[in-house]
């Protein structure tokens, strides 16, 4: 049972629940199908839902005996248009198109947009995108009470559509009244990471870090333009990094997304901060049981990128073949790290940062692992770092990360290449190495005659001590006995 859990592949997938994964036995076949982290959707659903959600995975979890990570996402300021009669009006282009406080149903020259006091930050020339910018404005005059527009790109526009104003940062909190309920609901609830929405500037990540009150990490989903300038900012605040590039392609040029995308990973990489590719990367199997081609090459891209993880959404949310989506990416996963290809990729996109011990320990026991026959490294880790950064690494054999907190373990399940493991509380290095090789035979990494690498800090139990590094043989007794040769 034990070695059947373990994954073959480094790179994690996250899997949105919703309608179509709502009963229990939907979410075990997610995780049995390769579904390392399920994201709870706070656009959708009711806290009732949302909690339901919740406990089936934590009885997944404990069937299974394996710690399993949940990512709560809010909704965030997301700006949309009232309601029209008829639930549609038709925008012509050169016509005028008005947006006002006016609680009224809307029509073809008019609609009511909810919090019109922000969109009186707007400049005259600004765009305006509306319904994931298939439809195009321009304001021509900015007052009181509206904002005039011209259609530049028309088309039928219906209730509730989402907008968008690339050109500007708009004075919108991260956290709308909604976010900020939902957060406190989720936090309570008991959940490993909160993802920030439309988040603008590095303060949002401070405001939701006051909020949170370390009861989760803080992720923060890049969806515009103003979050891409301030990356550095934000990325220095956030715990890690969605690029969801669903918002971001509706308001950059579609062709700006590949290569922001690449260098986002990489900085986050560098970092040793998880991040997730995300959004649209197997649409078509919301409604087809197998994806396009375009779309098994965007899931590859990602991979040899070296992102932390690749992220369903409507696919495994609402779609018909939610299983089959996370099995297609697993299997894409699969035979990408297997390719020699993709070790050289990794490989040559590593960005050298060594600003102490707890590095230069990582990165040696990497160098170890790849000129020795050394079978996987197992890091002990109390809050998250030590395993943080050898996954940082990308070795080429994999890693097992070990930690007496339930909490920890679950949390950075999310990092590219950790088997996490609970275990109990130690107090010597010796029985830290006699922990790690019972692991390593138990999942499978090792046997009886290999050689295993262990990491950890001495003294135990404090953070930020990663100071050891020792190879032992997989058999226990011959560490009792001394035998290290």
């Amino acid at each position: 049972m034990a070695e059947g859990l373990r994954r073959n592949r480094n790179v994690k997938i996250v899997a949105t629940l919703g309608p179509a994964s709502n009963e229990e036995h939907v979410v075990e076949e997610l995780f049995k199908a390769g579904a390392d982290v399920f994201r709870l959707n706070l656009s959708h659903g009711t806290h009732d839902e949302i909690r339901k959600r919740h406990h089936i995975i934590r009885r997944v979890e404990k069937k299974f005996g394996r710690p399993i990570c949940i990512l709560a996402d809010l909704q965030g300021p997301k700006l949309r248009c009232g309601k029209f009669k008829g639930e549609m009006a038709e925008l012509v282009v050169g016509k005028s198109f008005r947006f006002d406080n006016k609680d009224t149903l809307g029509d073809s020259n008019r609609v009511n947009l909810p919090g019109f006091e922000v969109f009186q930050g707007l400049k005259v020339g600004s765009t305006v995108l509306v319904n994931d910018g298939k439809i195009r404005l321009i304001v021509k005059e900015v007052g009181s009470d509206f904002v005039d527009t011209e259609v530049v790109v028309g088309g039928v526009l219906s209730d509730r559509k989402g907008i968008n104003v690339p050109d500007q940062v708009l004075p919108l909190s991260a956290l709308s009244e909604k976010d900020i309920s939902d957060l406190e609901f989720v936090c309570d609830l008991g959940i490993e990471w909160l993802g920030l929405s439309f988040v603008q500037r590095a303060s949002d990540i401070k405001d939701a870090r006051k909020l949170v009150k370390d009861r989760a990490a803080v992720l923060a989903k890049i969806e515009k333009p103003s979050a891409v300038d301030a990356f550095d900012e934000i990325l220095s605040e956030a715990d890690a990094v969605m690029v969801a590039r669903g918002d971001l392609g509706v308001e950059l040029p579609i062709e700006t997304l590949p290569p922001i995308q690449k260098r986002l990973v990489r900085q986050c990489r560098a970092s040793g901060k998880p991040v997730i590719v995300a959004t649209q990367m197997m649409e078509s199997m919301i409604t087809s049981p197998v994806p396009t081609r375009a779309e098994v090459s965007d899931v590859a891209q990602a991979i040899y990128e070296g992102a932390d993880a690749i992220m369903l959404s409507a696919e495994s949310a609402v779609g018909d073949y939610p299983v089959e989506a996370v099995r297609t990416m697993n299997s894409i996963a699969t035979e990408v790290e297997k390719e020699q290809t993709y070790r050289q990729v990794i490989e040559s996109s590593r960005i050298p940062l060594k600003r102490g011990v707890s590095d230069a320990i990582t990165v040696a026991a990497r160098e170890v692992a790849e000129t020795t026959n050394v079978k996987v490294i197992c890091c002990f880790t109390h809050t998250g770092t030590t395993a943080a950064l050898t996954s940082r690494e990308r070795p080429r054999v994999p890693i097992i990360a070990l930690t007496p907190k339930i909490s920890i373990a679950r949390r950075i399940a999310l990092n590219w290449g950790l088997h996490c493991i609970v275990t109990e509380e130690l107090n010597r290095f010796k029985m830290a190495v006699v922990n790690a090789a019972k692991a390593a035979r138990q999942y499978g990494f090792a046997k009886d005659k290999d050689k295993i690498i262990v990491i950890a800090g001495v003294p135990f139990n404090v953070p930020g001590t990663t100071n050891i590094l020792r190879v032992a043989p997989a058999d226990e007794k011959q560490i009792f006995e001394g035998e290290v040769n």
